[in-house]
């Protein structure tokens, strides 16, 4: 395999890993009556964002659910590792995917962090203010 092959060649233990934290969040979600609307949804282009789930509520609020997983709870765990460079790329791609919408309904920013065993919803992680 060639260098530039192998930089292209997703980490796929890391992707499996990330895929099932992202069906256990979802799940979890779901048996608090949280709908999923879309899973990963991305900007076009380059240095856009990334949502791992879109998901609505029951009254209409859609929630964007960021997924953070780690096999410990070292270094701040999986909630610590989510920076405001990341917050900030998630805000751009729920600006974008909000622009889709003929009408803007009510919003909030949680994550799901996994560590281990242990799955921690946190609503309203976070806002487009900070």
């Amino acid at each position: 395999m060639t260098q530039e092959a192998h930089r292209t060649q997703p980490n796929l233990p890391t992707k499996f890993s990330g895929d099932q934290a992202e069906a256990r969040a979802c799940q979890h979600l779901e048996k608090h009556g949280l709908e999923l609307i879309v899973k990963n949804y991305r900007t076009p282009g380059r240095g856009g964002g990334e949502i791992d789930l879109i998901m609505r509520q029951m009254d209409g609020t859609l929630v964007f659910v960021e997924v953070r997983s780690r096999s410990a709870s070292s270094h701040g765990g999986a909630a610590a590792s989510i920076t405001p460079a990341k917050m900030r790329r998630i805000i751009f791609a729920a600006r974008h995917y909000l622009m889709r919408l003929p009408q803007t309904p009510p919003c909030r920013f949680d994550v799901v962090a996994i560590e281990e065993d242990h799955l921690n919803w946190i609503q309203g992680a976070f806002d487009t203010h900070g």
